[in-house]
């Protein structure tokens, strides 16, 4: 990943136009006011970096590998093989992360701590909440992933659907917009839903909205979010694999 030094660049160039568009974004809407919905412009800001950042960490590739393994006929030879198949593609995701550590996150942080500002944790507690979160929402976002490439075995043509399913994702998890700016009446719609525990959850306990003690109920739903979507997971996966190998791929 690391050998092509074109698409190092041009993915560094594309995080840091989006990063910088968004940060101008905030400090235009808080250059009347101190603070929107109890939250600072630099807490914003905070936000805008931390959230570029997790977005990279997030970055999932098992769908891809999915469908390309169904499209060409192999995922049935691999089924064969005396090996956990969706353990591999998580062990293949696990490594193209390592190489977004130093292709990505690194670059991002840096610009962003010299040209936007410091992304500082609003306390150490809140910083080891935050760690917990994140890491919760990682399995999230990696068993939502698993389960909705699992379509793959049914649906002929994925890669319109995974586009879409990422975008919104994105818009409805507090990655690009807070969900606190959300209407009342939708931010508790997709307070109910998986979205807002892979982004907005860690990213208000790394800004400091709410202690983490006040926090816990909502620790407490992402916790739930996580095994529901893990025992989705094994069951469609058994069904899924039974499948294949009774219809031979």
């Amino acid at each position: 990943m690391l050998a092509y030094r074109f698409d190092v660049f041009a993915s560094i160039v594309f995080q840091c136009i989006v990063m910088f568009a968004t940060s101008f974004f905030w400090k235009a809407l808080y250059s009347n006011s101190d603070t929107v919905m109890g939250v600072g412009v630099q807490e914003m800001l905070t936000y805008t970096i931390i959230s570029a950042l997790m977005s990279i960490f997030l970055t999932t590739k098992v769908e891809d590998r999915v469908i390309e393994s169904v499209r060409q006929g192999s995922v049935a030879m691999d089924m064969m093989k005396p090996i956990n198949l969706f353990g591999i593609y998580f062990a293949e995701d696990l490594g193209y992360l390592t190489s977004l550590l130093f292709q990505n996150a690194i670059p991002i942080i840096v610009i962003g701590s010299l040209f936007i500002t410091i992304p500082r944790p609003a306390s150490w507690y809140h910083f080891l909440a935050f760690l917990g979160s994140f890491l919760m929402s990682f399995f999230i976002n990696w068993f939502l992933s698993a389960i909705f490439a699992m379509w793959a075995f049914s649906i002929l043509n994925m890669n319109p659907l995974v586009q879409a399913k990422r975008h919104i994702i994105r818009l409805l998890s507090g990655s690009i917009v807070p969900i606190w700016f959300f209407p009342s009446w939708l931010a508790k719609i997709l307070n109910c839903l998986p979205f807002v525990y892979i982004y907005q959850l860690p990213l208000d306990l790394y800004i400091g909205k709410g202690t983490p003690a006040s926090m816990l109920p909502r620790l407490a739903i992402q916790f739930a979010w996580l095994m529901i979507l893990a025992a989705a997971f094994a069951i469609l996966q058994k069904r899924v694999l039974r499948k294949v190998m009774v219809q031979g791929g």
